[in-house]
């Protein structure tokens, strides 16, 4: 029977699905939007939107979508497919595999569609010891959502990310968004040795989560407020991690403020170069 792993907070929510073989998972989307991604494996999916609610103009007709996803997180950009709220949904994995439901409490109903892994945008983000890669395959100008933002993050080992520490609890127009966030990592083994990180939640002026948190494959960090960051890397060991975002705000954007104390690490960037062993990997549609 499929295993599913829930990480919820109020607007954002993640299901994590293990399929086996040939097995299928049923998806009631609910009052939220939701995306598939694969993790691990390929994918099936078959969408069948539900009614009109939240402004849609006519029930869009049911979808079949083919995910061919990637062998892991660390070898390929994947493929995705964007499930409406109010929609019926079935996953089927043929050769099994790990898969991602991002989801957000939504209140418009969109259409049903594929996003393929070439149009997913690359990002180099940060310098030196600060470098990582950024897969903005629902970030707010990359794809059209109601309320989700979801991005992947892959840190070499050794790495700091999500550095400078940074938050989206406040609502100040053109400044900062309220956005809550769900981290979902997967870390490399080295060898037979399985890998670690860390991550840090410190609180805010808007809210009071305190965590000091070590990291491991399958784990979760549920981010309601706070300073987020560092995410640590430990060394030979590199660091992928899915963020998954909503809010309360009408305006789907990404608006965030840095932690005062360490918003200076910035502008030391522009005099180091790119960690050389980034990119993990390029967009592109196939398996590898």
């Amino acid at each position: 029977m499929a295993e599913v792993t829930a990480h919820d907070l109020p607007h954002a929510r993640l299901r994590i699905l293990e399929l086996e073989p040939g097995e299928a998972y049923a998806h009631e989307a609910g009052g939220c939007e939701w995306i598939v991604l694969p993790l691990r494996g390929a994918a099936q999916v078959h969408c069948t939107p539900g009614g009109n609610g939240g402004g849609a103009v006519g029930a869009a007709p049911a979808a079949v979508f083919t995910l061919h996803g990637r062998s892991s997180v660390f070898a390929a950009v994947s493929d995705f497919a964007y499930l409406p709220r109010d929609s019926r949904s079935r996953v089927t994995a043929p050769r099994g595999g790990r898969f991602a439901l991002a989801g957000a409490v939504c209140e418009r109903t969109l259409a049903p569609r594929y996003g393929p892994a070439r149009e997913v945008p690359v990002e180099l983000r940060g310098a030196g010891g600060c470098s990582r890669q950024v897969n903005n395959f629902a970030a707010a100008d990359a794809f059209d959502c109601d309320r989700l933002i979801a991005v992947e993050v892959l840190t070499p080992g050794g790495n700091w990310s999500s550095y400078p520490p940074h938050k989206h609890d406040e609502h100040e127009p053109g400044r900062e968004s309220r956005l809550e966030e769900v981290y979902y990592y997967e870390i490399a083994p080295r060898g037979d040795t399985p890998g670690y990180g860390y991550q840090r939640v410190s609180p805010s002026p808007a809210g009071k989560t305190d965590i000091l948190a070590e990291v491991r494959t399958g784990d979760a960090v549920l981010i309601p407020d706070g300073w987020h960051g560092p995410s640590i890397a430990a060394p030979g060991h590199d660091m992928y991690y899915l963020n998954v975002m909503a809010g309360p705000d009408r305006a789907r954007e990404w608006l965030i403020r840095d932690h005062p104390d360490h918003a200076w690490i910035r502008d030391t960037w522009p005099g180091q170069a790119v960690d050389p062993r980034l990119p993990f990997h390029e967009a592109e549609d196939q398996t590898r």
